[in-house]
């Protein structure tokens, strides 16, 4: 262990796969000539002795999820261990920094490309320096994100917990052992509710090809039999994307694999989708957010509702599954298009597609975010709130409020009780039209939806852009 530091490396919570944050970092600190203490806590206890030991400690945050299960751990480390340095790293952790360095939950932070910074940040503290670190947020020093091409090295697996352990693939009564990686960071587009545009403001950077194949045949070597690529967008360079996805299929053609990929991006590039198809793509995350196109154009979302239609009869005409992320929750959702919504999974046979929780995401807006410099914003964007992370807003109509957290509680007790996912949908619709006075019976809908589609899906819903329930928060920490 390099001049007897104790470097501690957490996760919090990864979207259920193994955390890539901490299995890259680490292998930047051992290259360096570290050897980095690593857990997930989303998977294994952080026991006191771990804390008392560590100098250094290191919070992966790259999600709103995370950041609210990260600050609790940060809090109890402060507690438990006072002299150590605390740092947060990943897409929430620069957006939060001045909220949690005033409160004296951490010690510095770190946006964008944080390997580089952390190395050097823990070099620095192990020679005492008291210069500024490049791309470090202290109390002292303000520091935007680090938005430079790391030197990308195969990610360091070893020390984590092993694939069984994290979400599966479920398809019918097959379940498989996923793997995950990234073949870019950042994202070329900007999205004005994203939380990569005011950290990446537009940029992103290729993995090279060789670093991400290289992953994979070490997470196939640990029992992977499917492959998620975390990309923001896996199609913001689709030449790149495919150089990867043929060489793996040609390596392992029995793996599968899913992607994200914008709605704009499977029209621009359709012709492709047949190969990706053939290498062994089987379903794609895309975040439609709404069907709205008023909610579409505020969110800068570059596409339409027709285009979604017209995405999913391209995917169905090649066989991949298409998942949409939504975020039906804006200030300029109505009640009306909440339900239009409803209709066209219901009427296109297409509820299967989609997670029950998507249909409760409401919009977070957390220090930093787009919509803060959106003319008009102050008319509707309250004050900040720091236990949530974010700014408080309200529905110009009290029914689209009253109905989010009606949805939102509904859908952790079909989740606690596992409810048949068509049920939820419709009690959610039955909820919906209850507001307008309407009568609807989710049980005789249900009997009338005709076959069911058994479709491949992670067994993890996708909790990206939804604020965690109180239930989610406490089993995320072991």
């Amino acid at each position: 262990m390099k001049k007897n530091r104790e470097i501690l490396l957490i996760s919090c919570y990864e979207l259920g796969h193994q955390p890539f944050t901490l299995a890259s970092l680490s292998a930047m600190l051992q290259q360096a000539g570290y050897t980095p203490v690593c857990v997930d806590t989303s998977i294994d206890a952080l026991t006191d002795e771990q804390i008392h030991r560590a100098n250094f400690v290191a919070i992966s945050v790259p999600m709103h999820t995370a950041m609210r299960l990260g600050e609790q751990i940060a809090q109890r480390i402060r507690t438990l261990n006072p002299a150590a340095h605390i740092n947060l790293y990943g897409l929430y952790a620069l957006l939060n920094a001045d909220h949690l360095l005033k409160e004296n939950a951490i010690d510095s932070a770190i946006g964008g490309e944080y390997e580089i910074p952390l190395c050097q940040l823990i070099a620095a503290t192990d020679t005492g320096s008291r210069e500024d670190v490049p791309g470090v947020y202290t109390r002292t020093h303000v520091s935007g994100p680090w938005i430079q091409r790391t030197p990308f090295i195969v990610p360091e697996r070893s020390h984590l917990p092993e694939l069984e352990r994290y979400a599966h693939l479920e398809w019918g009564n097959d379940s498989r052992v996923v793997g995950y990686t990234e073949a870019t960071r950042g994202c070329k587009h900007t999205c004005v509710h994203c939380p990569i545009t005011p950290i990446y403001h537009g940029r992103f950077f290729a993995v090279p090809a060789e670093i991400v194949l290289s992953d994979i045949r070490a997470q196939v070597a640990r029992g992977a039999q499917h492959i998620t690529f975390g990309d923001p967008d896996f199609w913001n360079g689709p030449t790149h994307a495919l150089r990867i996805t043929r060489a793996m299929h040609q390596e392992f053609p029995a793996l599968t694999f899913d992607a994200t990929i914008k709605i704009e991006h499977l029209l621009q590039h359709r012709h492709l989708l047949p190969e990706l198809k053939e290498t062994g793509c089987i379903f794609i995350v895309s975040a439609v957010e709404s069907l709205n196109n008023d909610v579409l154009q505020q969110l800068a979302k570059n596409h339409t509702a027709a285009d979604v239609a017209a995405a999913f009869e391209e995917t169905q005409r090649v066989g991949i599954t298409l998942r949409p992320s939504l975020l039906p929750f804006t200030p300029w959702e109505t009640l009306e298009s909440y339900l239009e919504l409803l209709t066209f999974f219901e009427v296109n046979h297409l509820i299967e597609h989609i997670d029950p929780v998507h249909l409760s995401i409401r919009l977070l807006i957390p220090p930093g975010s787009a919509h803060l410099e959106t003319p008009g914003s102050s008319e509707w964007i309250g004050e900040f709130d720091p236990d949530a992370f974010g700014y408080r807003w309200q529905h110009n109509d009290p029914r689209m409020d009253q109905l989010q957290a009606q949805i939102a509680s509904l859908v952790e007790q079909a989740d606690q009780m596992n409810t048949d996912s068509i049920m939820t949908f419709f009690q959610i619709k039955a909820r919906a039209l209850a507001l307008q006075g309407q009568k609807f019976s989710a049980f005789k809908a249900m009997r009338q939806y005709g076959e069911r589609k058994d479709l491949p899906h992670l067994s993890e819903s996708w909790f990206c852009c939804a604020e965690p329930t109180s239930r989610q928060l406490c089993a995320k920490q072991a």
